[in-house]
């Protein structure tokens, strides 16, 4: 995690806009009687805190332990922040990467959740299966009609920080390592903004966490394998896309035994009322997960067409879990290699589109931000090599050289390039197509040599 979205970010954003919501606000009792060596600053994804963290958060002050600042902005923004000592606890909905900065720290197992892969709400489709969510990341599938859906080009969204969370997990899960490259040109900031684009466009696409999605209106939970994302499909394990949540700590924080009270907490029952109420189960209520979980992944995997290498265990010494180490180790098996893909070395050079705000702090231009693997450029969007991985499709426009083709009468985006053996992706980005619409006449470049 050496180059990080959020770090490039900490000066203009994290450090001087970043939301604060103090729980005294809320608890003005509490605050008469707390000083500021009682409180704890939890920070992590926005949807993690304002559909978990907060009522947690609550709890913990109404039972008189202090306060608890909530900064939410992203997992990548929590995890550096408890590593460099500015945050004492972080939520993050990934073990640990294997970092040297992960291997510092405490990651604790404190609930379970489902991840969603959410659209529009009006949004025809009812069902889709795990390889066709693989490879709609992949890049092999581009229309919601080739899903059983309407005739639209399907609008992959992602958060443009590689670690992620949500983003992480997912990748982890469908392809066996979290830094997976995947097609989606549309990044945003957070997990939150990514809602808000998915919720304005009915061709968006993008993975969010049940917790964070539940009861919007505006966002529909896709069922996978015909499963819908419910607490109770999630508690038995007949939805496959469940992950633990985690909690963060660093064992040399001068506030280290305080935050691990925190973290303890959440064995309370106070604090599994308050998970349970946003559809997020205990831990401890899960145990059942934990224990099928490295089977689980290798049914997915086996499901979408990958085939296992071999078993890396991402986790540190700090690791651990409040009821049982082995689980733990059981849920570290986040990072099974797979030879879908061959390894791709990306950065994020050009994210002058990510959008978002931090305190209601438009963040519109990222020009120097590094860190992507989230998108693929025309070189190549699907198939084993996957070679060439960029944070803007919109660069390789620029390449000179390459077949041109005339649009002619009923041709479609689908069509030119199933005749010309390309992706409808590597089409829209060597011609700067904002979508599928061509027109007649319209001269297309087919080919990128």
């Amino acid at each position: 995690m050496s180059v990080r979205l959020v770090r490039l970010l900490s000066v203009a954003l994290i450090g001087a806009c970043l939301s604060t919501v103090a729980l005294a606000k809320t608890h003005p009792t509490t605050s008469k009687t707390t000083s500021n060596a009682d409180s704890l600053i939890w920070r992590g994804d926005d949807a993690t805190a304002n559909a978990v963290m907060s009522e947690v958060a609550k709890a913990w002050t109404k039972a008189g332990h202090g306060r608890v600042e909530l900064q939410p902005f992203n997992t990548a923004s929590g995890i550096d922040a408890v590593s460099n000592g500015t945050a004492d606890v972080a939520g993050s909905a990934r073990p640990s990467d294997g970092s040297a900065q992960n291997a510092r720290l405490t990651f604790t197992p404190v609930a379970w959740s489902g991840l969603v892969i959410i659209t529009q709400a009006s949004n025809p489709i009812s069902n889709l299966t795990l390889k066709q969510v693989h490879d709609i990341y992949y890049g092999k599938i581009h229309n919601w009609s080739e899903v059983g859906g309407r005739d639209a080009p399907i609008d992959v969204y992602a958060v443009a920080s590689p670690g992620d969370g949500l983003e992480y997990s997912l990748r982890s899960l469908l392809f066996g390592r979290g830094n997976q490259p995947v097609a989606a040109p549309r990044l945003y900031v957070n997990t939150r903004k990514l809602e808000e684009g998915v919720a304005l466009n009915p061709n968006g696409l993008g993975v969010a966490m049940l917790a964070g999605t539940s009861g919007n209106p505006k966002l529909k939970a896709i069922p996978i394998n015909g499963r819908a994302a419910t607490p109770a499909n999630i508690a038995n394990g007949s939805y496959p896309l469940f992950i633990p949540l985690y909690l963060v700590t660093n064992p040399t924080s001068p506030k280290a035994a305080q935050a691990q009270a925190f973290v303890d907490f959440l064995q309370s029952e106070p604090a599994k009322a308050a998970l349970r109420q946003h559809d997020v189960l205990p831990y401890q209520d899960g145990m059942q997960l934990a224990n099928m979980d490295a089977a689980r992944r290798s049914t997915i995997l086996a499901e979408v067409g990958a085939h296992v290498d071999r078993i890396a265990r991402p986790g540190n010494a700090g690791e651990r879990s409040q009821a049982s180490l082995a689980a733990v180790n059981t849920i570290a098996a986040a990072a099974l290699r797979t030879t879908t893909a061959q390894p791709a070395a990306a950065q994020a050079s050009g994210l002058e589109h990510v959008g978002g705000s931090v305190a209601n702090i438009s963040v519109s231009s990222l020009a120097h931000a590094q860190g992507g693997a989230t998108t693929v450029n025309a070189a190549q969007t699907s198939g084993k090599a996957f070679r060439g991985v960029s944070a803007d499709a919109s660069q390789t426009t620029s390449q000179a050289g390459g077949k041109t083709y005339t649009v002619s009468k009923g041709d479609t985006l689908s069509s030119i390039a199933r005749q010309h053996s390309v992706d409808v992706a590597q089409l829209r980005a060597w011609n700067k197509l904002k979508g599928d619409q061509i027109k007649l006449g319209q001269v297309l470049r087919v080919s990128n040599q």
